[in-house]
Formats: C-alpha cells, structure tokens, sequence
C-alpha cells in the first residue's frame, strides 16, 4: 500500500513521517512516535480512553486518520507535566482517587484539560455533561469529578 507524507507536531516535537492512509492516528502516535500515553480502547470512538487534544480541539484519535492530521498541534497525556512536576489536574487526580486500574485515565485528563483551558469557569453540572462521554469501569466517577473540580481550581491558581 502506498504510503502519505505527515508532518505534525507532537508534545511539542516536529515529526515528519510517512504512514499508510487507513492508519489511525492513535497508531501513529503509538507505533510511529512512540507515545503510548494514549490508550486504545474501544477503537470504536465511544470509550474515551483513546482522547487527545489536536488543535486545541480534543478529538477520540481512534476516529482519526493520521493523515488527518497534517500540519496539526498535538497534546497527549505526555505533555502534561512538566520537568517532573505533574500538571495540577494530575495532582488533582492522585490526591482525590480519581483512578483505579488507570486504564481510562489518560482520555480522562485530556478531556478534562480541554474543557478547562477553554472554559476554566466551567460548572459542576457542564463537568458532569461532558465527563460522562468517557467510559470507566472501576471508579463509579464520583472521584473523578472531584477531580476535575479540583483541578480547575488548581489550574486557575496556577495561571494567577
């Protein structure tokens, strides 16, 4: 199969490959750059596990070609903390449980990330909405809102 020119940037690394058009990108970044952060799933866009941010937007990567995603800004869960410190969501997400088998944890912290940089004043009731889109099997979410809520505040303080 002939193979499509990619170039993208990850965690804030250029990458400049060449990957086969029905080719996921969530099997690009895992298999072509590496970064197994980002959990595949379902594979049917429905779990959440496999969440990532391109473009400021966040995305399920299983639902996206990699040659979707030419010239694009990519964040995964990688690209959270920063020379050893956690990102305040991370922290958020240790100190209040907010995990168990941690399976589901990345597409969680990157959905939760998103939602706060563009709506840091966001309310319980939208966290709630829009958590509820990804799937986890252990932790019941009460945890994981707590977590978020945590975070946000966190986050809010940090940019202060």
């Amino acid at each position: 199969m002939s193979k499509t020119p990619l170039h993208f940037t990850l965690n804030g690394r250029a990458f400049d490959l060449e990957v086969e058009p029905r080719r996921t990108l969530i099997d690009v970044i895992r298999d072509d750059c590496g970064f197994t952060g980002t959990h595949a799933g379902c594979e049917h866009g429905v779990c959440g596990a496999c969440t990532i941010i391109v473009n400021g937007e966040t995305v399920r990567s299983c639902l996206m070609f990699g040659f979707q995603a030419e010239g694009a800004t990519i964040r995964t869960v990688e690209s959270l903390s920063q020379g050893g410190a956690l990102h305040p969501l991370q922290e958020a997400f240790v100190e209040h449980h907010a995990l168990q088998c941690g399976f589901c944890t990345p597409g969680f912290l990157m959905l939760a990330v998103g939602l706060l940089e563009a709506n840091p004043d966001m309310d319980e009731a939208g966290m709630r909405d829009a958590l509820s889109s990804n799937l986890c099997r252990c932790t019941g979410y009460e945890n994981i809102l707590k977590a978020v809520k945590d975070g946000a505040q966190r986050m809010k303080a940090s940019h202060d």
